[in-house]
């Protein structure tokens, strides 16, 4: 499960932040600046990535923009159920089955959809449509969860809201 997805630019300015855990809020801007320093400061020879604070990040730097999503690291098992007595397959909630190569596969598709749908994608694309970028990300991820891959069947929405607002007799009015 994706606890969260940031989108940072070069200076560490939070673009983009969607949480799909409850996190308080000053321990979201709290890690939120402690994990963008740390990707901020890798080389790009570096993997992309590593765990932190009990997360696992993944990031792809493209252009001017950092991509990060970060989700629950993974537990060992064998150790965890000879503290707490639970049988490997007993408690689900300590277990975490996300790829890494599937996440950083995921921020590509992220990428490319977004780059579909506005040209080439900048950071003043996500400052200036804001709400339509949300809505992007919110068609791919649901309740920290991907949902959706298919770049046509996550715009076919976007473009729609589109159509109609630029019509004079739209639905809304």
């Amino acid at each position: 499960m994706i606890s969260f997805i940031l989108m940072v630019n070069k200076q560490g300015q939070t673009r983009l932040s969607s949480y799909y855990e409850w996190m308080d809020m000053q321990e979201r801007v709290a890690l939120e600046s402690e994990i963008i320093r740390k990707c901020l400061s890798r080389s790009e020879l570096q993997c992309s990535f590593l765990e932190y604070r009990g997360f696992k990040v993944i990031y792809r730097r493209y252009a001017s923009l950092f991509f990060i999503v970060g989700t629950k690291a993974d537990f060992d098992v064998r150790k965890l159920s000879k503290l707490t007595g639970v049988k490997k397959g007993g408690d689900k909630s300590v277990e975490n089955y996300e790829n890494e190569l599937g996440l950083l596969e995921f921020i590509h598709t992220l990428v490319e959809t977004m780059d579909r749908w506005a040209g080439s994608i900048c950071e003043l694309d996500i400052m200036y449509q804001l709400e339509q970028v949300h809505f992007l990300v919110d068609e791919m991820v649901m309740n920290g969860y991907i949902v959706e891959t298919n770049k046509s069947n996550v715009l076919r929405p976007i473009d729609l809201i589109d159509r109609e607002s630029k019509k004079n007799e739209g639905m809304f009015r």
